[in-house]
């Protein structure tokens, strides 16, 4: 198992003093499962390049457990001596530790110093999503290449196995480096060599930090890391934002992921080809309106500068074809300003954005919508506030702190209906997520049809 990073900055080799290894030693660790070796395979002034070599011992590895029902032979004949895994993680801890914690007493100045670096990892699985590899690391502004293998070069017909030969690329310091590394080799991988309890939540947030917050596939990360424990999933949402914590209450991919969908579905009954998604966040809902050969004109608009830059990574703006690029745009905007940018779309989404603006600013907002742009269609979907009963975690008796109101099922229809009377518009109205025999649905939602004179 092999790990080699390598930097071409001036004076390359004042790296080891990162490192707290000398370029001129060949170094071995004790390791539980075999033994670590850290050397240089190159060290010069223009570049310098450090190996990590795990040397796994397979009989380590299953000394004291049970062997498998299943397949008598598992516990020998396994990947693990030869794929970066969670034992790599272990592994860059151990040896690597000082760097990755910032500490360099000898050249302090280096350790907040960006500096061009380069890992390869020959094996690296990438189990179970397709281009998942891409999807953990584009987004952390890393170059990527990658090299797929086939199962069995003697027998093509069995396809491509889940093993990459990986290099990733970036300018930055060497603690976040290592950092990223150490988090994201092991969700990658979806396995963990040890018992995965709380103490790893703060591993992760504190490994994680402000980039693990702002990542798109924050919650795919956290699962994977968490190995799917879901009391462990919550614990580690609520360093997050309280409505992620109400909507997972049901399952992490659960109530968010259903609403994102029922909204497609009723996008894809239209005969809509250009559709506005307002508020449309760090992209999610963009993301499935690409995928959707029936919309060639896509737009997404959002207040916030920020989530516009996460839904660019999200979606890989730098690194889609031409004629895919063509079909969307992100603009910054706010929904109380008349904005001329979103006329003439045949559809619009307002998927839990409403409930944002104070309540006092909806008149504003519904003519800016309804009367002004005044897209043929437009699917509004907003909380169902009856339901907050059933949530134990909400402060305030909203799902968010930004919240301003959370309507009522007769609120929110009467909303809908006074909207309907005043611009021209017919509305129906329906549930999101799994009903309560009182309480109603999690998420409600309404949909807008202008009536053509």
């Amino acid at each position: 198992m092999l790990l080699t990073i390598s930097t071409t900055r001036p004076c390359a080799t004042d790296i080891g003093y990162l490192f707290h290894k000398h370029p001129d030693k060949f170094q071995t660790f004790d390791f539980p499962y075999g033994k670590i070796h850290v050397f240089y395979p190159e060290a010069r002034e223009d570049k310098c390049t450090l190996a990590v070599l795990l040397d796994i011992n397979p009989i380590d590895l299953i000394r004291g457990k049970k062997s498998f029902a299943q397949f008598a032979l598992k516990q020998y004949v396994n990947d693990r001596p030869y794929v970066a895994s969670s034992f790599m993680s272990a592994a860059i801890s151990k040896v690597l530790s000082s760097a990755m914690n910032g500490r360099c007493e000898a050249r302090p100045e280096l350790v907040e110093e960006k500096i061009p670096l380069s890992v390869t990892i020959p094996v690296l699985p990438a189990r179970g999503a397709g281009d998942l590899i891409r999807k953990i690391f584009a987004p952390l502004d890393y170059e990527i290449e990658v090299q797929g293998h086939l199962l069995d070069e003697k027998f093509p017909q069995w396809g491509d196995s889940d093993y990459f030969t990986t290099t990733l690329k970036k300018v930055t310091t060497l603690r976040e480096f290592l950092t990223h590394l150490y988090v994201l080799i092991p969700v990658l991988d979806n396995e963990k060599h040890y018992w995965v309890g709380k103490s790893e939540i703060d591993k992760l947030l504190t490994k994680g930090g402000k980039w693990l917050e702002e990542h798109p596939e924050r919650d795919l990360i956290l699962n994977r890391y968490l190995k799917y424990q879901k009391n462990l999933y919550f614990e580690a949402l609520e360093n997050f934002t309280e409505e992620d914590i109400v909507e997972a209450e049901k399952g992490p991919d659960d109530l968010h992921t259903i609403r994102l969908q029922e909204v497609l579905k009723e996008a894809k009954k239209t005969s809509a080809r250009s559709v506005v998604d307002l508020g449309c966040g760090e992209g999610r809902m963009l993301e499935l309106l690409l995928q959707e050969k029936q919309f060639n004109n896509i737009l997404g608009m959002d207040a916030a500068a920020r989530v516009l830059q996460i839904a660019e990574k999200r979606l890989y703006f730098e690194d889609m074809a031409p004629k895919q690029r063509e079909r969307i745009s992100l603009i910054q905007g706010a929904l109380t300003y008349n904005d001329t940018r979103i006329y003439g779309y045949d559809l619009a989404l307002l998927v839990e954005v409403i409930e944002h603006l104070d309540e006092s600013r909806l008149q504003t907002f519904e003519r800016v919508l309804f009367e002004f742009a005044q897209p043929k269609i437009v699917i509004v979907t907003t909380p169902n506030s009856e339901y907050n009963k059933l949530y134990a975690k909400l402060k305030d008796g909203f799902r968010h702190n930004d919240h301003r109101f959370e309507w009522t099922r007769k609120e929110f229809q009467q909303w809908g209906e006074k909207i309907a009377n005043n611009y021209q518009y017919a509305v129906r109205f329906k549930g999101i997520g799994e009903e309560h025999a009182e309480l109603g649905s999690p998420g409600q939602m309404g949909v807008f049809t202008f009536k053509w004179k």
